[in-house]
C-alpha cells in the first residue's frame, strides 16, 4: 500500500456518505487526500471533514459482535443478530458522518463537541441498546441464567 492509500471499506464509507448527502439534495464531493490515507468531504464546496480508517465502523462492529458472541445461546440466532446488527451499525455510521459533515459546515466552532462527544455517543449508544436488547429479549441468555 502506498503511503496515502485508503482501504476498501473506508473508501466505501466515504462514497456512501457522499451518495447519502446527494440523495437528500445536498452539494457534496469527496476527494482522496494527497498526503494521508483519507478522503476529504467537501460540503457546499467547503472542506468540512475527512474520512480515515477509524471512521469506517469496523472496530465498532467487532466490539458489538464480540459482546453478542460472549452471550450467545445458539449459532443461528447469534449469527443472524450479528449480521443484521453489523449492517445497521455500518449504515448508521455513514449517516452519522453525513450528519456530522452538515453540522460541521453550519457549526464549525463546535467541532470538538460534535466529533468527540455527540456523534460517538450516538453510535455507541445504539450499540449499547443493541446489546441490552440481545441479552434481555432475543438471546434467551437471561432466562437460561435465571433458571439455574
Amino acid at each position: 500500500m502506498e503511503k496515502n492509500e485508503v482501504d476498501y471499506i473506508t473508501e466505501n464509507v466515504a462514497e456512501q456518505t457522499k451518495v447519502t448527502l446527494v440523495f437528500f439534495g445536498k452539494d457534496c464531493e469527496i476527494s482522496k487526500h494527497e498526503f494521508e490515507p483519507s478522503y476529504k468531504i467537501l460540503y457546499q464546496g467547503k472542506y468540512v471533514a475527512r474520512v480515515i480508517e477509524g471512521c469506517n465502523a469496523i472496530s465498532v462492529i467487532i466490539l458489538f459482535a464480540s459482546f453478542i458472541f460472549a452471550f450467545s445461546t445458539s449459532f443461528g440466532k447469534t449469527f443472524l443478530y450479528i449480521f443484521l446488527g453489523s449492517i445497521l451499525i455500518y449504515v448508521l455510521n455513514f449517516f452519522r458522518i453525513a450528519l456530522l459533515s452538515v453540522a460541521l459546515y453550519h457549526f464549525p466552532q463546535y467541532e470538538h463537541v460534535l466529533h468527540n462527544i455527540v456523534f460517538p455517543l450516538v453510535i455507541y449508544g445504539i450499540v449499547f441498546l443493541l446489546w441490552i436488547l440481545w441479552v434481555t429479549k432475543i438471546s434467551g441468555y437471561v432466562a437460561k441464567v435465571t433458571a439455574k
